[in-house]
Protein backbone atom coordinates (compact mmCIF):
# COMPACT_ATOMS: atom_id res chain seq x y z
CA UNK A 1 0.00 0.00 0.00
CA UNK A 2 1.48 3.45 -0.98
CA UNK A 3 -0.51 5.87 1.14
CA UNK A 4 -1.47 4.83 5.06
CA UNK A 5 -4.09 7.83 4.74
CA UNK A 6 -7.46 7.32 4.02
CA UNK A 7 -8.61 9.82 1.10
CA UNK A 8 -10.81 12.42 1.89
CA UNK A 9 -13.97 10.78 -0.63
CA UNK A 10 -14.21 7.87 1.39
CA UNK A 11 -14.67 10.30 4.82
CA UNK A 12 -19.18 9.94 4.15
CA UNK A 13 -18.42 5.83 4.78
CA UNK A 14 -16.13 6.41 7.57
CA UNK A 15 -18.45 9.68 9.57
CA UNK A 16 -17.71 8.06 13.07
CA UNK A 17 -14.32 8.40 13.05
CA UNK A 18 -11.95 10.81 12.98
CA UNK A 19 -10.34 9.87 9.32
CA UNK A 20 -7.16 11.69 9.89
CA UNK A 21 -6.38 9.51 12.57
CA UNK A 22 -7.21 5.95 10.56
CA UNK A 23 -4.05 4.14 9.13
CA UNK A 24 -4.91 1.93 6.24
CA UNK A 25 -3.22 -0.85 7.32
CA UNK A 26 -3.67 -0.84 10.49
CA UNK A 27 -7.34 -0.39 10.54
CA UNK A 28 -8.03 -2.22 7.57
CA UNK A 29 -11.22 -4.07 9.57
CA UNK A 30 -12.92 -0.83 9.82
CA UNK A 31 -12.63 0.38 6.52
CA UNK A 32 -13.47 -2.55 5.15
CA UNK A 33 -16.65 -3.16 7.35
CA UNK A 34 -17.56 0.17 7.19
CA UNK A 35 -17.43 0.87 3.14
CA UNK A 36 -19.02 -2.36 2.17
CA UNK A 37 -21.99 -1.74 5.06
CA UNK A 38 -22.36 2.21 4.18
CA UNK A 39 -20.44 2.89 0.98
CA UNK A 40 -21.14 4.36 -2.82
CA UNK A 41 -20.23 2.54 -5.81
CA UNK A 42 -17.29 5.09 -5.86
CA UNK A 43 -15.75 4.02 -2.51
CA UNK A 44 -16.42 0.12 -2.78
CA UNK A 45 -14.32 0.03 -6.23
CA UNK A 46 -11.77 1.81 -4.40
CA UNK A 47 -11.68 -0.63 -1.52
CA UNK A 48 -11.81 -3.80 -4.22
CA UNK A 49 -8.52 -1.63 -5.92
CA UNK A 50 -6.72 -1.05 -2.09
CA UNK A 51 -7.21 -4.22 -0.60
CA UNK A 52 -6.91 -7.99 -1.58
CA UNK A 53 -9.88 -10.03 -2.64
CA UNK A 54 -8.62 -12.33 0.19
CA UNK A 55 -8.37 -9.58 3.17
CA UNK A 56 -11.82 -8.23 2.27
CA UNK A 57 -12.98 -12.19 2.77
CA UNK A 58 -11.35 -12.49 6.10
CA UNK A 59 -12.95 -9.73 7.39
CA UNK A 60 -16.60 -10.69 5.60
CA UNK A 61 -15.49 -13.59 7.21
CA UNK A 62 -15.46 -11.99 10.75
CA UNK A 63 -18.16 -9.79 10.60
CA UNK A 64 -18.56 -7.27 13.44
CA UNK A 65 -20.52 -7.49 16.27
CA UNK A 66 -23.63 -5.48 15.80
CA UNK A 67 -21.88 -3.65 13.00
CA UNK A 68 -23.75 -4.91 9.69
CA UNK A 69 -27.32 -4.44 7.81
CA UNK A 70 -28.85 -7.71 6.81
CA UNK A 71 -28.68 -6.47 3.54
CA UNK A 72 -25.42 -5.27 3.35
CA UNK A 73 -24.34 -8.52 5.05
CA UNK A 74 -26.37 -10.80 2.63
CA UNK A 75 -24.79 -9.33 -0.29
CA UNK A 76 -21.40 -9.13 0.41
CA UNK A 77 -21.54 -13.20 1.68
CA UNK A 78 -22.82 -13.98 -1.26
CA UNK A 79 -20.83 -11.73 -3.78
CA UNK A 80 -17.88 -13.30 -1.93
CA UNK A 81 -19.08 -16.43 -1.53
CA UNK A 82 -18.57 -16.99 1.83
CA UNK A 83 -20.68 -19.41 4.53
CA UNK A 84 -21.01 -18.06 7.99
CA UNK A 85 -22.32 -19.62 10.94
CA UNK A 86 -26.09 -18.75 12.17
CA UNK A 87 -24.79 -17.42 15.52
CA UNK A 88 -21.89 -15.12 13.67
CA UNK A 89 -24.95 -13.59 11.42
CA UNK A 90 -27.10 -13.16 14.11
CA UNK A 91 -24.56 -11.49 16.61
CA UNK A 92 -23.03 -9.26 13.27
CA UNK A 93 -26.49 -7.44 12.38
CA UNK A 94 -27.77 -4.41 14.01
CA UNK A 95 -30.29 -4.86 16.36
CA UNK A 96 -33.71 -2.42 16.01
CA UNK A 97 -34.25 -2.55 20.04
CA UNK A 98 -31.28 -4.26 21.36
CA UNK A 99 -33.09 -3.65 25.10
CA UNK A 100 -36.10 -5.76 23.55
CA UNK A 101 -34.21 -8.21 22.23
CA UNK A 102 -35.64 -7.47 18.47
CA UNK A 103 -33.52 -8.87 16.16
CA UNK A 104 -33.74 -7.82 12.67
CA UNK A 105 -32.69 -10.73 10.17
CA UNK A 106 -33.55 -14.23 9.88
CA UNK A 107 -34.16 -16.06 12.82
Amino acid sequence: MENKKTPNFVRSALWSYDIDKIDMEKDNKIIIENILNHGTDEQIRWLFKTYSVKEIRKVVRNPGKGFWYPQSLNYWLMFLKIRINKETYKNAIKKICPQAGIFNGPQ
